[in-house]
């Protein structure tokens, strides 16, 4: 791994920066979002703006992953360690693979239990759509969509809009919300759908 390369890259979907770890809460939600999603790596000891800070206490931010990735994530996370020496400077790199029990949750300082994915270069709260997806997307029993009114509307809506969030589906079809949400979970397992998940909204377009 070329880390100098990988910096320059910047954060991103794969990639976040920590200067140092302070709290097992904010980092286990960035672990949990990564193996939510393709995986990813922390670097630790380089800051926001890609400097080489180096870590101090190597065993400490061991600790602190560890027992983040244990105790607060579930189900737990498996860290993978590797050290490299950039100029003298220690930065400690900790991967964590895509996983095959999604969803993962993270425990947040109020006490209770909550599924991040990554959205570029944040861990974003998941809807409940988006935990649905994950949670079907890893048992393998495919899904069987049979085509009724409410799915070719959506898909007609689409191609004249290009885009659509679920309460405007839900006022198309005059659907509660529930109902909504167990269509388009189906549609996007079944690759008909697109999930678009920004910081500050969700929509779907065609796939």
């Amino acid at each position: 791994m070329n880390i100098k390369k990988t910096i320059f890259e910047g954060e991103g979907v794969t990639l976040d920066f920590k200067k140092t770890i302070t709290s097992c809460e904010k980092i286990a939600r960035t672990m949990v979002s990564f193996a939510n999603n393709k995986g990813g790596r922390l670097l630790i000891g380089v800051a926001d703006d890609g400097t080489i800070k180096g870590v101090k206490s190597e065993d400490e931010e061991r600790y602190m992953i560890t027992k983040a990735a244990q105790m607060y994530s579930k189900p737990a996370l498996e860290p993978i360690f590797e050290e490299i020496y950039v100029d003298d400077k220690l930065v400690l790199v900790v991967e964590i693979e895509e996983s095959n029990t999604k969803p993962h949750y993270s425990l947040a300082e109020d006490g209770k239990w909550w599924v991040y994915v990554r959205v570029k270069d944040k861990s974003v709260l998941a809807s409940k759509i988006v935990v649905d997806v994950l949670k079907r997307s890893t048992n393998d029993k495919g899904v069987l969509i049979e085509y009724s009114s409410k799915e070719k509307a959506l898909l007609e809506y689409l191609e004249k809009m290009q885009r659509i969030s679920i309460k405007e589906y839900c006022d198309l079809l005059k659907l509660s919300r529930r109902n909504a949400q167990r269509i388009l979970v189906n549609m996007v397992l079944s690759g008909v759908i697109r999930i678009h998940t920004t910081e500050k909204e969700e929509y779907y377009t065609a796939a």
